[in-house]
């Protein structure tokens, strides 16, 4: 049965794994999103009351 035999599978997935981490990888990782989070401003914004009537 030619499942059994290790041999083509094996090289098959070695040469896979190589493709993913020498290639594949470092164009993933070198990925930055286009809207990077800014820091959050720690003081707490001034708020006013209202001066509208409410009648």
């Amino acid at each position: 049965m030619p499942q059994l035999n290790p041999t083509p599978w094996f090289a098959i997935m070695m040469f896979s794994w190589l493709v993913l981490l020498v290639f594949l990888l470092p164009k993933i990782m070198a990925h930055t999103f286009p809207n990077e989070p800014s820091s959050k401003n720690t003081q707490a914004p001034k708020t006013e009351p209202w001066a509208w009537p409410w009648h």
